[in-house]
């Protein structure tokens, strides 16, 4: 799809637009395998899918597929498809693995499972109880990290199948991410951030900054920097901090949002990254409607991004770190230029946008 930098917005043509039609219910998330060509989805009908999607151009009017489609449902989920909600997926590439491209999905169940890149199921984990609503591989793939509504974070052996180790919390855990292949962080309800290794026992680094619960966590490229972001309520004001791990001390304390901050994404440039020489950015999507770019390096506001009408759930920075993404309950997908801080492209869709991502 060509990018209009235009200053006037205007509409995805029909042209430059696939529907994907099959899932029954809502569908939660959404990723691109690492090449590429194909897309998961997960819903709220029990089913994951797995798209297979051409690189050619779409026809002159919208096209709507059902064919090249995987569907991913186990047998046991085939009796009753009450709480079974698939809730979260990730793909990985991994090499120490025959199976190649691999796709991990989470449920409303607590269920783990693994699948490969042709619809077959590779392995059933189960340790959770609870729904499961974080699920992340780590950087060369032997471990996959699951966080649950248990109170638990377990880090799967997924060449054997079995549990590496079990990670036990105070409260429900919202957002896990990798720093590296053996140590993460975790937000939870307990508005508080912990930084746990694989071979810990206990938790390596403990933050209490934020006054409510948070709701996502993410290292930057580099894996110097944590942000996180909060439902925090204090001063009416929401903040996400960025956490200088070495120092044990807040670096930057955003107070920029009027509401619940629900959603960060570190821009895919800087230190660590294929854009060494660009500027590292940090965006934030707000139950407020707006989306804010920070400076991190000066720790200020850039841009505040301001067209929705209804919360944000999503944003995602394009590869080259020149876009972003944002979808809303307002049932609107923005494309803005970064460094315009413009839209160039908008979509109007049917229902809330609930994931926006791209693929290369």
């Amino acid at each position: 799809m060509d990018i209009n930098t235009d200053s006037t917005p205007y509409e995805i043509p029909s042209s430059d637009l696939m529907v994907l039609e099959g899932h029954t219910s809502e569908v939660f998330t959404c990723g691109w395998s690492p090449e590429g060509s194909l897309l998961a989805s997960a819903s709220g009908d029990s089913t994951a899918r797995i798209w297979t999607i051409g690189d050619g151009p779409c026809n002159s009017t919208i096209q709507r597929r059902t064919p090249n489609v995987l569907v991913l449902k186990p047998l046991e989920s085939r009796a009753t498809e009450e709480h079974k909600d698939v809730t979260t997926l990730d793909w990985n590439v991994n090499f120490l693995l025959s199976e190649g491209t691999l796709l991990a999905t989470g449920s409303y169940e607590g269920k783990v499972r693994i699948w490969n890149r042709y619809g077959e199921l590779v392995r059933n984990l189960n340790n959770h109880c609870c729904p499961i609503f974080s699920l992340k591989w780590n950087k060369i793939g032997d471990y996959l990290l699951s966080g649950s509504v248990d109170r638990t974070v377990v880090v799967w052996n997924v060449k054997s199948g079995k549990p590496k180790q079990q990670f036990e919390f105070p409260a429900v855990v919202l957002d896990a991410d990798w720093q590296n292949n053996d140590s993460f962080a975790v937000g939870s309800i307990d508005n508080m951030i912990y930084i746990c290794k694989v071979g810990e026992n206990r938790p390596v680094k403990r933050f209490s900054g934020h006054k409510n619960e948070v709701s996502a966590v993410k290292w930057d490229p580099s894996g110097s920097l944590l942000a996180s972001c909060s439902d925090d309520t204090t001063v009416k004001v929401i903040p996400f901090q960025i956490w200088n791990v070495e120092q044990d001390v807040c670096l930057h304390d955003f107070r920029e949002h009027r509401k619940e901050t629900y959603t960060i994404k570190w821009s895919p440039t800087g230190a660590g990254t294929s854009n060494p020489n660009q500027q590292l950015l940090l965006a934030s999507g707000s139950f407020d409607s707006t989306v804010n770019l920070w400076d991190v390096e000066q720790g200020r506001l850039l841009h505040t991004l301001n067209d929705h009408r209804e919360p944000i759930y999503s944003i995602a920075f394009s590869l080259n770190g020149q876009y972003l993404a944002s979808g809303s309950v307002d049932k609107c997908m923005n494309i803005w230029s970064v460094k315009e801080a413009k839209i160039v492209k908008t979509y109007n869709g049917d229902g809330i946008i609930f994931e926006v991502c791209w693929n290369k």
